[in-house]
């Protein structure tokens, strides 16, 4: 669907959903150091849903525990007292050990604390994934069900080989079963077996597929979809007001046949027909209620008419394709859900191998707050917002347990470290260590939000 202009209402939308999801992580994950140091008799100073250098928006003291908002939504934080954390509170270390600090624990409870965070998050994720199934159920669409074949939306992939009305067999060896899941294995793939005009062919992709994604991703391109007829979808949509194809009389259902006697069978050639026709007319053919009609329409400044094409659904009732649907029963959706986020785990883990080898130019898809408000979509949906935030959820707990000092993982690594030698690190040592943790986590910080706003990421 083509956006014809910049709607600010969707981007406040974007940004409100990824406000929300990051607090519900934020909460959650925190609430698990918090909980299982209460448990332990640990005193908790503070519980608080984003920073508060300086300031906080809302605190409130309960007991030992100081409960607050602050207002930079880079994370939040619990204060476990005796803890060596991002509170850097080194006058207290001076001090001697008291019974209700973090650092009198024994390993195994530290150790405990430490892993509660993580532990919250892949639950959460879980329980969300269970819900979504169970509410909801499941749509997929069946791949060998698709007859039009693919088409890709950007000449990178037919680069590598790929054409339209391609089918995709398999990727890396593995069959393709659901079209939903052919892009996101893309992204990480190594070989694709396609059908084309009856017979299969294997297509070698290059080493620095990802990166070369990453930059079309950032300029706001697709790479590849489902090739669908020229059929106009639903125009009731506000933002297609102001489209010419819309003043020019193009109706819902309408069936395009000719660009400029050019004739038509699939969406994308229409693009390819008026890209070359900026701030011209052409003639449209179509066909409406079995009637022919020839209508006269304006192309705007970036080569586009303002069309939009039909919906999976409406390919589904044209036999264009299967949407295969599975409803989960309550008890049935738990099982459902932890195989999901299993799933959705070992992507994420595929995905991180390539973005840490430089050899893939996978650094050019990290991203930050705008790439990540991005992808929630507009109009609000609340499915797609539960799902987005359940794989947000999963990408936290496995990016936490990383062994970089100052996130959770840095801190299981010493106290394993302990747990095996029987030797505590120096309460200095992991001064420096958190600090260069958080060094180091700030720079990647500023690397991926200035990915995001000014290519950092882009190379040769």
């Amino acid at each position: 669907m083509e956006l014809l202009a910049i709607n600010w209402s969707n981007i406040g939308s974007q940004i409100v959903q990824l406000i929300l999801a990051l607090s519900i992580l934020v909460i959650v994950h925190e609430f698990g150091h918090y909980i299982t140091a209460r448990w332990f008799k640990c005193r908790v100073e503070k519980f608080y849903l984003f920073f508060d250098p300086w300031f906080s928006l809302f605190k409130k003291k309960v007991g030992d525990t100081e409960y607050g908002i602050g207002w930079l939504p880079l994370g939040g934080y619990v204060k476990i007292s005796g803890m060596v954390d991002e509170s850097m509170d080194k006058e207290q270390l001076k001090l001697p050990p008291q019974p209700w600090e973090f650092r009198s624990k024994p390993a195994w409870q530290r150790l405990i604390v430490m892993l509660a965070g993580v532990t919250m998050n892949i639950l959460l994720a879980f329980f969300i994934y269970a819900m979504i199934l169970f509410v909801w159920g499941e749509k997929k669409i069946d791949n060998s069900s698709v007859k039009n074949g693919i088409y890709c939306a950007d000449s990178l992939l037919l680069k590598f080989g790929l054409q339209h009305g391609d089918k995709i067999v398999s990727v890396n060896d593995k069959p393709a079963k659901y079209f939903d899941d052919i892009p996101a294995s893309i992204i990480t793939s190594e070989s694709i077996v396609v059908e084309r005009n009856g017979k299969q062919q294997t297509l070698t992709m290059p080493e620095n597929l990802l990166g070369q994604l990453a930059e079309l991703k950032k300029k706001g391109v697709g790479f590849l979809e489902l090739r669908r007829p020229a059929l106009v979808g639903d125009m009731s949509d506000k933002y297609f007001d102001t489209s010419y194809a819309k003043k020019a009389g193009l109706q819902h259902n309408d069936k395009i046949i000719a660009i400029d006697s050019v004739q038509v069978q699939y969406f994308d050639e229409i693009g390819l027909l008026v890209q070359g026709k900026k701030n011209a007319t052409v003639n449209i053919e179509i066909e409406r209620n079995g009637e022919k009609k020839l209508l006269t329409s304006k192309v705007n400044g970036d080569g586009k008419l303002g069309l939009p094409y039909i919906d999976v659904e409406q390919m589904d009732s044209l036999g264009l394709l299967k949407i295969n649907e599975k409803k989960y029963g309550f008890f049935a959706s738990f099982p459902a859900g932890v195989a999901k986020t299993w799933e959705k785990l070992n992507s994420y883990i595929d995905q991180f191998k390539k973005v840490v080898n430089p050899s893939t130019g996978g650094y050019k898809a990290v991203g930050g707050f705008k790439r990540i408000a991005s992808i929630f979509p507009t109009p609000w949906d609340w499915q797609a917002f539960w799902s987005i935030t359940a794989f947000l959820s999963v990408m936290l707990a496995f990016m936490n347990l990383l062994p970089i000092p100052a996130l959770d993982g840095g801190h299981v690594l010493f106290t394993l470290g302990e747990m095996i030698t029987g030797r505590k690190p120096n309460e200095k040592f992991l001064e420096y260590a958190q600090i260069v943790g958080m060094v180091l986590l700030l720079g990647l910080m500023l690397y991926a939000n200035g990915n995001d706003w000014f290519g950092w990421g882009k190379g040769q």
